[in-house]
């Protein structure tokens, strides 16, 4: 196993910061910061790509704390550059806009089977590593969002990749969308850490099923479901660190009293996740994490996760009525799922190989009328 720093188990995830009306909050950014930094942990993670999130940190973390007292990584992302300068220079635009001077950690972002090839075509895994050589990347990684057969021939082809970040969570364990277990195990198998992300699920996980929440709490009663989530994936061995995208201040502090003095799940909390997965392995809820990778470059600008969040009601928790409430609401905002002019952009970005297309027509066929026009 490489050998890497001590960054904590909790790595805090600039991607779903706080907001004030469309603006990130910085001042409830620079509380969790402190709170974060305060509690021992380091690892902070942001992107490229992630709107807004690179000035926050840079103005929330790097002008109100020492350099050594942090690590920071992003990430480079190939598919939304059309040349190969425009993928480069996004590496010297993430150190301007966070104005770290280096990165602790820097991945190429969101490797799958219909870009990877992108990212030797660019020559960025030469680039990374020229980066590294001048002292301005401490350790190169990079972000994934596929099965095991290409996470080994990427492992294989690049043995100087020192981290590898992964999907993983207990819902997603045996899921062969995400492949998190057999992931898990081809980078143990490479000896290479692992950074876990989304390990809540996009939220998902802090609030599951009723009949998981109740098993939840009659072990735990002051335990939050997102707390046992995080702590399955904190336990697996090999773990550099778990991301976590809190976006305000309690859910932060809620981490933070259970991972500041970390235990890992104990054989009769593992029996009860275990159950957990088999209740979720019925669901067929979309398994949207709302990343918004697909909002960016949709051509309508369809607000693709509130639309599966808006469903999820309706076929999770059978709260049909505020689903169609929440999708009327989406509506009134101008934009629709029957919007779609199935372009397939959302489809090529999605992390989670959803069929959109598919279930933004399912979606607005089941919610697509009034509640106030039910039974006319």
């Amino acid at each position: 196993m490489i050998k890497m720093e001590d960054t904590g188990k909790l790595g805090f995830g600039l991607m779903r910061l706080p907001r004030k009306l469309l603006a990130i909050d910085i001042r409830q950014t620079s509380e969790m910061v402190d709170a974060f930094l305060d509690a021992g942990f380091t690892y902070f993670d942001t992107a490229h790509v992630y709107i807004g999130s690179e000035e926050a940190a840079r103005k929330a973390l790097v002008e109100r704390h020492p350099r050594e007292k942090y690590t920071l990584a992003t990430k480079l992302c190939a598919p939304v550059a059309i040349t190969e300068k425009m993928a480069k220079d996004q590496f010297y635009t993430s150190l301007k806009q966070t104005g770290a001077e280096y990165f602790d950690y820097y991945l190429l972002h969101t490797l799958m089977q219909n870009n990877f090839e992108k990212y030797e075509k660019f020559h960025l895994w030469d680039f990374v590593n020229e980066q590294k050589e001048k002292g301005l990347i401490k350790h190169v990684g990079f972000s994934f969002h596929d099965g095991p057969e290409l996470l080994e021939r990427i492992l294989k082809e690049h043995p100087e990749v020192e981290f590898v970040q992964l999907q993983i969570n207990y819902a997603d364990w045996e899921n062969p969308a995400i492949a998190s277990r057999a992931n898990y195990e081809v980078a143990r198998k490479y000896g290479k850490p692992v950074v876990i992300m989304e390990p809540v699920k996009g939220g998902k996980l802090a609030d599951p099923p009723v009949e998981i929440t109740e098993m939840f709490r009659m072990h735990s009663p002051d335990r939050s479901p997102a707390s046992w989530a995080i702590r399955f994936a904190a336990s697996l061995d090999g773990v550099l660190t778990v991301l976590s995208g809190m976006s305000n201040t309690e859910q932060m502090e809620d981490n933070l009293s259970y991972m500041r003095d970390f235990k890992p799940l104990d054989e009769e909390e593992q029996k009860i996740i275990q159950k957990a997965q088999k209740i979720l392995g019925y669901s067929k809820t979309i398994p949207c994490t709302a990343c918004k990778y697909c909002v960016e470059g949709c051509p309508k600008q369809i607000p693709i996760p509130e639309v599966f969040t808006a469903m999820n009601k309706h076929i999770g928790n059978g709260q049909t009525d505020e689903a169609r409430q929440d999708y009327d609401r989406i509506k009134s905002r101008g934009h629709s799922a029957a919007d779609c002019i199935a372009c397939g952009k959302c489809e090529s970005i999605c992390p989670q190989h959803i069929p959109i297309i598919k279930e933004l027509k399912k979606c607005d066929e089941t919610l697509n009328f009034s509640i106030d026009n039910r039974g006319q």
